[in-house]
């Protein structure tokens, strides 16, 4: 498997993570010094994220990937997911966001790891 493919596999596991709110294996997908931005705009490490994961606040069902961009630079990598997810986050009911993840990566020890995400929508 080459490069983009492990980075488009690694974005469907992360996917499949959040659904099942494995918060230790989104954990190995992360580097320490992961970041995620909101679309709010409000930045978490990857502990706080993943605390709100277990503790209700972020609830995803399902997600559908409409496309996985992955541009590699040596150890170094940029993606970009555009997935339909079915999800409820603070307390709002259900709803289908077109979530667009723009990621940053790393190749640690010869495995790919997100360095940091920015959540938006796309259309």
């Amino acid at each position: 498997m080459g490069e983009e493919e492990q980075i488009r596999a690694l974005y469907r596991e992360y996917w499949r993570c959040m659904i099942a709110k494995d918060a230790e294996g989104l954990r190995g997908l992360m580097s320490a010094d992961y970041t995620l931005t909101h679309m709010t705009g409000l930045r978490q490490s990857a502990e706080d994220f993943l605390e709100g994961l277990q503790n209700g606040t972020f609830n995803y069902d399902s997600a559908d990937h409409d496309s996985i961009v992955v541009t590699v630079r040596g150890d170094t990598a940029s993606m970009i997911g555009k997935s339909r997810v079915l999800a409820a986050v603070y307390g709002v009911r259900k709803h289908l966001w077109r979530l667009r993840g723009d990621f940053t990566l790393r190749k640690e020890q010869g495995v790919w790891k997100l360095t940091g995400s920015s959540a938006s929508t796309y259309e």
